[in-house]
């Protein structure tokens, strides 16, 4: 008589956490374990292994089959949806972070994203009206192994004159370059954000300077549209490298409350996010560069497909992500 005693004890002590179990675990069925909140999460994960528990107590201290079979089925249910839920956020991992955690931070950045935006437009600017009053000048603002021969053709007639059957290989060899630059703009962040400012500054004056010679030699309209379809996005994507390594130099020279290593590893997060989606934007704009704006089609379509994409960049980094809670982790 003493086992059953025992049993009753048993069930009527831990009811109430096998009910709730059942309920989140019907939840989840309906929903999907994203849906739930963090306290929830954490709760099915405590009623899982608790549950666990009482079902090897059950089978050691041998009560009834019933009993054990009902626990068994709730433990095996909590195993398989737990753990497919599990893989199934694994597998979604990167619908996750283009939804929402890269547009979030883009948003959350703006203003560090701006001032680096800022500073490669007021070099560009200064380095076209110096080169544009004096062709010379350009010698003093770039190194001179980086100053194009005299200008006799367009852009579209020289640098993107290449036969249709190239392009992947071109689109392969503009996209290694840029993901080099920006992943050096990244890492000047640990030189507290000198040599990023240093590779943004450069980027700012090569650009101003080329589009002033060929503004001079009559192709500055060619220029840009040339420019425009793959520039959309590799512009932006090259000051959000560089808005990256000021977080990281930020945060190694003004750690403010926290410890220098604590904001660090805070600020890596942040820039991470943001050095990934530059990585895969850089892969946009290389198509682009290596499959469209070499061929022949006429200006006006170059800077419309160039708008496009500057549209949907745009719409991408203003509308994603709204409406649903952030995953980023606050300021340091």
């Amino acid at each position: 008589m003493l086992r059953p005693v025992r049993e009753s004890v048993f069930v009527s002590r831990h009811r109430e956490r096998w009910s709730r179990l059942e309920e989140l675990l019907e939840a989840v069925e309906r929903h999907g374990l994203r849906e739930l909140s963090g306290d929830e999460v954490n709760e099915l994960a405590h009623l899982y292994r608790a549950s666990t528990s009482d079902l090897a107590v059950a089978q050691g201290r041998r009560y009834r089959q019933e009993l054990q079979t009902m626990l068994n089925r709730l433990v095996g249910k909590a195993h398989a949806l737990v753990y497919v839920a599990a893989v199934e956020s694994g597998s979604d991992r990167l619908r996750q972070f283009f939804a929402y955690e890269l547009p979030t931070e883009l948003r959350r950045s703006w203003k560090i994203i701006g001032v680096c935006g800022i500073i490669a437009v007021i070099f560009g600017i200064v380095a076209y009206v110096s080169v544009n009053s004096d062709p010379h000048a350009i010698y003093a603002l770039v190194p001179e192994g980086a100053v194009p021969a005299p200008i006799r053709k367009s852009l579209h007639d020289s640098n993107f004159a290449v036969r249709a059957a190239f392009a992947p290989a071109m689109s392969a060899v503009v996209i290694t370059h840029n993901v080099q630059v920006a992943i050096g703009e990244f890492a000047g962040g640990i030189t507290g954000g000198l040599l990023t400012l240093y590779l943004l500054a450069f980027n700012g004056l090569f650009l101003g300077a080329i589009a002033a010679l060929f503004a001079r030699a009559g192709f500055g309209w060619d220029f840009w549209a040339t420019i425009a379809p793959h520039g959309a996005v590799e512009l932006p994507s090259i000051i959000i490298a560089a808005a990256a390594g000021l977080i990281i130099g930020k945060a190694l020279v003004m750690p403010g409350r926290l410890r220098r290593a604590d904001a660090l590893k805070a600020a890596a997060r942040r820039a991470a996010t943001l050095l990934i989606g530059v990585a895969v934007l850089l892969v946009w704009a290389g198509i682009f560069e290596g499959f469209v704006s070499p061929r022949r089609i006429a200006p006006e379509l170059r800077l419309a497909i160039g708008a496009f994409n500057g549209l949907a960049l745009a719409a991408f980094w203003l509308l994603a992500g709204r409406g649903r809670n952030s995953t980023v982790a606050p300021s340091p």
